[in-house]
């Protein structure tokens, strides 16, 4: 069973298009106009994939499509948000390969026994928003929810974190814990050149 590579490709680059800036990079800041454009995209797919998407209060995502005995499930993603002047692939490719895993899966008529939960994490850069990773970071019980609600962005605007995430429609209501998860797996790009300068494929599991 093969996934479909063009169709993958083809959603990275639509996703690069948000955010898009003239060198070929992506700046889609946490909580901007540009992050909320890149989850309603998602979101969209998301539907279309057949998965029931949940929002929590952080503005974490998870699209689920739900396994035939209700072990705890197996969570892949990553997150939307960039740096400024970030990579095509950075955090995207994370998210989108997941989704490629559900679709083929759809497309060949397979129901796993464990849910397969796609997520996508809110500031995992920590650009406008410090720290970075707040979202997994809530999620996980490591943050609580409330002080990142008071954190105000140090892009000049002045904003708190819970008015932006309101102001862009993903403050959430599905419960922290909501999800039986046994493992996760991310799919992410090498920060840096050396695998392809020598041409080298690995994955790390």
């Amino acid at each position: 069973m093969n996934i479909n590579r063009h169709r993958l490709k083809t959603g990275v680059f639509e996703l690069g298009k948000i955010g898009a800036i003239k060198n070929g990079g992506v700046t889609r800041l946490a909580l901007s106009d540009e992050d909320k454009a890149a989850r309603d995209l998602l979101k969209k797919w998301m539907i279309n994939a057949g998965l029931e998407v949940k929002v929590d209060q952080i503005g974490n995502m998870f699209g689920i499509r739900k396994g035939t005995n209700g072990t705890p499930g197996i969570m892949t993603g990553s997150h939307l948000d960039t740096v400024g002047e970030g990579g095509l692939y950075d955090g995207s490719l994370g998210g989108l390969a997941g989704l490629e895993l559900i679709e083929t899966l759809n497309e060949n008529g397979i129901e796993t026994e464990k849910s397969v939960i796609l997520a996508n994490f809110t500031n995992e850069e920590g650009v406008r928003f410090i720290p970075d990773m707040m979202g997994s970071l809530v999620y996980s019980g490591q943050m609580e929810l409330e002080k990142v609600y008071k954190v105000i962005s140090i892009d000049g605007t002045n904003t708190s974190f819970e008015s932006e995430l309101d102001r862009i429609g993903y403050k959430g209501y599905f419960p922290f814990g909501s999800l039986s998860v046994s493992a996760f797996i991310e799919v992410h790009i090498e920060q840096g050149s050396v695998l392809e300068i020598e041409n080298l494929d690995i994955g790390i599991v």
